[in-house]
């Protein structure tokens, strides 16, 4: 019931403040442009509207603009206007929401573009990720135009348009700075809020790369470009608008998303917006935590972990996401090939449309500061299960200052350094209880990951017996074990519950988690053993489970009579 209150007095307080903007936008109006706005709108013969029309009136006009549908009027004097027969961007391969925003926002009277990205991919040939809209409508105003807008932001007020789970981001033209308007900047040159409307002229100035700062005009279907962003993206040059010193400091971010177009796209940064990046790395000490965790994902799960990563390293940047995994790799060779090993793996489960998780990523960079400190608790007389768990707790700690992790993912990387301790178990029950755990097979390819990356950085000592433990335990999958550990094991699955016992199996083990392809490359024909393995155990476990103590009877006088001899030797089993 308060819930159903409290929506009840957000719907009103919604309701009053859209009335109230309505009110504000008459008010500016000439007599004139009223008399011709109702004409617009249309009034019928029995003093009547339609359900189109009361839905246009909710937006406000700004004075001086009709609502007819026209062309923006463009500075064609400082711009390059490329007309709809020498690119290549179709209509056909935009999203049909986003062509909707653009439609009904041109038919509004504003004037609104194609942006960003999608632009950029477009005329790559490539698949956009998404569609942002730009126009000269107020967030307020795009608001009123679309039942299903919800404004977010304080930084820089965005307009989201939703349509289901998808959401296309309608963002006003942007303007230079001045401290006398909504424009906030700190002492170290960083933009705090960025509230200031102005034209496209001006808006293109705000933008970061040449390649991004192009805009595909809905009205006559041509691409807009102020900066030479078709030039940069043909000779594939990725390039700074403005001066680099001061667009780096009002975003440090920026120096992440540079490393991150130029791993994806293939470009080369130019030279003068390569060499502040090794100079203002520290800046990004400022960020907060969480978009920097946003960054990290979209550096590490676009499909080009590997080149990120190696471009991080050369650009000293990684130090700033992850100090402690910068400071291992100075000292640890193996490391850095377990780290190489898994940002393959991953662009090669997102070539072929596999699951991913971060957890795994996130894992193999922590795995080196972790297992040291583990280590170093060990010597001091604590169980590694526990010793573990202990330096998990100290190093995930640290590292959420940097970049915040989720629950969910540390969770799922505490499983799978705790199972590496683990993997020595080759006897009897401790074995299949291993083989069981939920995140067995996460825990597996790390530890296969772990032997290659031993044997290719030279350390035999250690590659041989890593090498040795993934070999067995994926001989223990497959069910290809010498006669005493099979004895050892408790013997083959029975025939009762072992089709349930497989059948669940198979469904985990498709089900796995990231490392299924360096499993099948270390040993062919692991992965699709282990369905069959870890159904042999919840099969014999279904077994047992199935048993039933006998219920004990009562003698007619009350006394209770003794169970049979049958009976407790079958329970005692």
């Amino acid at each position: 019931m308060i819930n159903w209150l409290k929506a009840l007095a957000f719907r009103q307080k919604r309701r009053d403040d859209k009335l109230a903007r309505k009110e504000a936008g008459a008010a500016t109006e000439a007599p004139g442009q009223q008399l011709s706005r109702k004409n617009k709108l249309g009034k019928k013969a029995g003093g009547k509207t339609t359900a189109g029309d009361s839905r246009r009136r909710r937006a406000p006009v700004r004075a001086g603009k009709s609502r007819a549908v026209k062309a923006c009027a463009v500075d064609t004097g400082k711009a390059t206007i490329i007309p709809r027969s020498e690119h290549s961007i179709s209509r056909e391969h935009i999203d049909d929401n986003a062509l909707k925003v653009l439609y009904r926002l041109n038919k509004a009277g504003y004037h609104a573009c194609l942006v960003g990205g999608a632009v950029r991919d477009l005329l790559l040939g490539r698949t956009p990720k998404d569609f942002d809209v730009a126009t000269d409508a107020t967030p307020e105003e795009v608001d009123a135009l679309f039942r299903n807008c919800r404004l977010i932001g304080r930084r820089f007020r965005l307009a989201h348009v939703h349509f289901g789970r998808q959401i296309i981001e309608v963002a006003t033209y942007r303007a230079e700075h001045d401290e006398s308007h909504s424009g906030t900047v700190d002492e170290s040159g960083r933009i705090v809020r960025d509230n200031v409307y102005g034209s496209i002229n001006e808006d293109v100035w705000r933008r970061d790369f040449t390649a991004n700062a192009l805009y595909y005009d809905i009205a006559s279907f041509s691409v807009i470009d102020y900066v030479g962003g078709m030039d940069d993206i043909r000779n594939k040059r990725l390039r700074l608008i403005g001066d680099p010193q001061v667009r780096y400091r009002e975003d440090p971010v920026r120096m992440l998303r540079a490393v991150r177009f130029a791993a994806k796209l293939g470009f080369s940064i130019d030279s003068e917006s390569e060499t502040p990046i090794f100079e203002l790395g520290a800046l990004l000490r400022d960020i907060p935590a969480a978009r920097l965790h946003e960054e990290a994902l979209k550096l590490f799960h676009s499909g080009h972990a590997l080149k990120s990563f190696e471009a991080l390293l050369h650009y000293d940047l990684l130090q700033y996401l992850f100090p402690a995994a910068a400071s291992a790799l100075r000292e640890d060779e193996e490391h850095m090939q377990l780290l190489r090993l898994a940002m393959a793996n991953t662009d090669e489960r997102i070539r072929n449309r596999q699951r991913v998780t971060p957890a795994f990523l996130f894992a193999a960079l922590l795995w080196a500061p972790v297992n040291r400190r583990a280590q170093a608790l060990k010597d001091d007389g604590l169980p590694y299960s526990v010793a573990i768990q202990k330096a998990a707790t100290a190093v995930i700690g640290q590292q959420v200052r940097h970049v915040s992790i989720p629950r969910r993912f540390t969770t799922t990387m505490r499983d799978i350094w705790g199972l590496q301790g683990r993997f020595h178990y080759r006897r009897g029950k401790r074995a299949n209880a291993v083989l069981a755990h939920p995140k067995f097979r996460a825990g597996y390819d790390f530890l296969c990951l772990r032997a290659q990356a031993a044997e290719a950085a030279g350390n035999t000592q250690d590659g041989n017996g890593l090498m040795e433990d993934c070999q067995w335990w994926t001989g223990f999958q497959q069910g290809k074990l010498p006669d005493d550990a099979r004895a050892r094991r408790g013997g083959a699955a029975p025939a009762s519950g072992q089709q349930s016992g497989q059948q669940s199996g198979q469904q985990s083990g498709q089900q796995s988690g990231q490392g299924d392809s360096v499993t099948a490359a270390a040993e062919p024909g692991a992965a699709q053993a282990t369905g069959q393995a870890t159904g042999q155990a919840t099969g014999q476990g279904g077994r047992r489970r199935r048993r039933r103590r006998p219920r004990r009877r009562k003698s007619r006088a009350g006394a209770s009579d003794a169970a049979p001899a049958g009976a407790k030797g079958e329970a005692g089993e």
